[in-house]
């Protein structure tokens, strides 16, 4: 590995101790158009999921997870190709150890890393859960 210690400062940084969740914030499909020139929110839906599951942040299973569930509600709007796409993007972009806007648990200081949440840190998602409010969808934001 050509550079050891970064590797050592990321794994350290990511076991350390809770810090303050942000409140949620969503940026819909990040860099990705939110649908078709016909539909232009077709599957904003699926984003906003996508990034409840983001912000939160947690192993990484979890996040494999999220981005297959992604994959399947674009699918299922009837864009297989683009789930495809989608699919590909966040798998790249997603990484937690980006310090980007849309990264693997953005809601939380960078870098977080993956791992289990604490229970002081779901006592966070919890509570500021309840404050979200996402208009124009049915979207159900659970923690899983």
């Amino acid at each position: 590995m050509k550079y050891p210690y970064l590797f050592l400062v990321l794994i350290s940084f990511s076991s350390a101790g809770a810090d303050t969740l942000k409140p949620f914030t969503s940026d819909g499909c990040s860099a990705f158009p939110d649908g078709t020139f016909q539909q232009q929110a077709l599957w904003l839906s699926c984003c906003q999921k996508h990034d409840f599951d983001y912000w939160k942040g947690g192993t990484f299973e979890q996040r494999m997870a999220s981005d297959l569930e992604l994959k399947r509600c674009v699918t299922q709007v009837g864009k297989p190709k683009i789930a495809m796409l989608m699919l590909s993007g966040v798998r790249v972009g997603g990484t937690p150890y980006l310090p980007t806007s849309f990264r693997w648990g953005y809601g939380w200081s960078y870098p977080k890393g993956y791992g289990e949440l604490t229970l002081e840190e779901l006592a966070q998602v919890e509570k500021l859960s309840k404050l979200i409010v996402i208009k124009n969808t049915n979207l159900p934001l659970k923690n899983n």
